[in-house]
């Protein structure tokens, strides 16, 4: 696996400190989206379908740091929409590293290659460049021709400035298993990238492509199909080795979502980064007033199935912590792909979907345009009693 000594070593302590101090829900991860617009369309995405004034707003320098305080997890992911169109993500990703976060940068790669001299190089800071398999199934995937090319040259180019590089690779029901492996054979032998982010999609409601996204059973016989293929090359995943087992059967998990919490233009988004059912204005309120137990696989339909890593990563690197053993067990003997799966979670008590993100969407954003109207209110004030 390819997350640093050091990342493995904060986290590590960070876990233990929580177990010490008897807390049970704690962040690892904070996904923090400062926008929602993006300069591609895929079709698989559920986070760019509002209108122009919502995909318009933008997190603050301060409100972005603020979260990250507030928060206090010891990693942070920086997802979008394409977090390169913030006009001040350099100062962003510079408050982050100055409080040695380690900070993950999601991008598609279109602005990246510009943008290198405007960032530092450091072992807090990682780019992680959006890829879901070599050239056609990417261009496929985010529905533009071309993009594939221009993200290789980018990784290309951010190597040769001694950049931390990753890539994050969701996989859908349309690449089989030897074409994934092809792909993880091309990141790691021919771009040398420092890992790979993988994980199946998530059917995101509002996603204009619903017919592709895999199912529990299908998924972890894709990740048994791909393991098998693996020869040679030994893949660098940046997620922990149970997360990779778990994909692909052997592990019985349910998802932790306090483990990656959501600060977005919204606020706290309740339950997780995939499901928006609501927002809290801080960090303790979306973790002392969320009713956890409504959600998970078993919990609640929308998420049947979901293996995603922003739920299930957080459960694996805890048992990682808490069974050293049975995680080194499978880091030397590598991912079981014959041996009877784990038993499924039920399904038989789920509560059914709800869906109201329309009229909540819809309140949150009069909410909004109320409180701007406000402060624009009191500058005026402000500066006609100065004049």
């Amino acid at each position: 696996m390819s997350i640093p000594l050091i990342q493995k070593i904060r986290v590590g302590a960070y876990i233990l400190r929580q177990r010490l101090k008897g807390v049970d829900k704690y962040p690892l991860v904070l996904m923090l989206e400062p926008l929602f617009r993006c300069n591609l369309a895929c079709a698989g995405c559920g986070k760019i379908d509002y209108e122009d004034e919502i995909l318009n707003k933008r997190l603050s320098l301060r409100e972005c740091l603020d979260a990250v305080d507030e928060c206090g997890a010891p990693v942070v992911s920086i997802p979008g929409g394409e977090p390169l169109i913030h006009k001040d993500i350099v100062e962003i990703v510079e408050g982050i590293v100055a409080r040695k976060k380690f900070v993950y940068l999601c991008t598609n790669a279109l602005l990246l290659e510009k943008n290198l001299g405007r960032f530092t190089p450091s072992p807090y800071l990682t780019f992680s460049v959006h890829l879901d398999g070599l050239e056609e199934h990417h261009d496929h995937a985010v529905s533009q021709k071309g993009v594939f090319k221009r993200a290789i040259s980018a990784i290309r180019a951010a190597k040769a400035k001694d950049f931390r590089v990753n890539v994050n690779c969701t996989l859908f029901d349309q690449m089989n298993a030897r074409e994934a492996a092809e792909f993880f054979d091309f990141v790691t032998d021919d771009l040398g990238v420092e890992g790979i982010t993988v994980s199946p999609g998530y059917a995101y409601e509002r996603a204009p492509d619903q017919e592709h996204f895999l199912n529990r059973t299908k998924t972890k016989q894709l990740f048994r199909d791909i393991f098998k293929l693996q020869g040679k090359t030994k893949w660098r995943f940046s997620q922990s080795v149970l997360f990779m087992d778990f994909l692909a059967g052997n592990q019985q998990y349910q998802c932790m979502p306090w483990g990656n919490p959501t600060r977005n233009i919204f606020g706290w988004q309740r339950p997780c980064y995939l499901l928006g059912e609501g927002y809290a204005e801080s960090f303790d309120l979306l973790m002392a007033e969320t009713r956890w137990e409504d959600y998970g696989t078993g919990n609640y339909e929308k998420c049947a199935d979901c293996m995603v890593h922003c739920g299930y990563e957080a459960t694996a690197v805890t048992d990682v912590v808490a069974h050293p053993l049975k995680a080194l067990g499978v880091y030397l003997k590598g991912i079981d792909t014959d041996k009877p799966m784990a038993p499924e979670i039920p399904l038989d008590n789920q509560r059914p979907a709800e869906f109201a993100f329309e009229d909540l969407i819809k309140t949150l954003s009069q909410k909004k345009a109320e409180e701007e109207s406000l402060k624009a209110e009191r500058r005026a004030e402000m500066a006609s009693n100065a004049a």
